[in-house]
C-alpha cells in the first residue's frame, strides 16, 4: 500500500521509480505523474496519446497488457502485470503495471493505477492484489 505522504508527492514517487496514471475510457486520454514519463523516456508534462504509449511496449508485452485491459474493463477487475518496454529515449526496461477500474453506474469509465520501474533481473510479481492500492 502506498503511504499517503509519498502517494501525494510526485517527486518522491519519481525518485522511487514510481508513477501514478489514469486513462479516461471516454476518449482514451492519459494523465501521468512524472515517474511514468520517466519510465517511458518522454518529456514530463507533454500530452501523450495512448497509441504512442502502447507503441513503446514490446510486442509480447503489448498483447498481454491489451488482453488484461480488455478483461478488466469487461469484468470490472484490476490486474498486475510485469511488461517490457522500449522507452522513447532508448534502451529497454521492465515495468510493473498495476491497474484498477473506476466504475460509475455499474460501468467502467476509467482505469488508473501505478507504474513501477523494475531493475534488470527483478523477480516477476506474484500474489499482488491491485485492490490493495489506495489512490487518492
Amino acid at each position: 500500500m502506498l503511504d499517503d505522504r509519498i502517494a501525494s508527492d510526485d517527486g518522491a514517487l519519481a525518485e522511487r521509480g514510481l508513477g501514478l496514471w489514469h486513462c479516461d475510457l471516454g476518449d482514451d486520454s492519459l494523465s501521468w505523474t512524472n515517474g511514468v514519463y520517466d519510465i517511458f523516456g518522454l518529456e514530463r508534462g507533454i500530452t501523450v496519446p495512448r497509441p504512442l504509449a502502447v507503441s513503446l511496449y514490446t510486442a509480447e508485452s503489448r498483447t498481454a497488457m491489451e488482453q488484461l485491459r480488455a478483461y478488466a474493463i469487461r469484468h470490472r477487475r484490476g490486474f498486475t502485470v510485469d511488461v517490457d518496454i522500449r522507452p522513447a529515449d532508448g534502451g529497454e526496461c521492465a515495468m510493473r503495471l498495476i491497474a484498477a477500474p473506476i466504475v460509475q453506474r455499474n460501468q467502467v469509465v476509467a482505469l488508473h493505477g501505478v507504474k513501477q520501474f523494475l531493475p534488470k533481473g527483478s523477480k516477476p510479481s506474484t500474489g499482488l492484489d491491485p485492490t490493495l492500492f489506495v489512490l487518492s
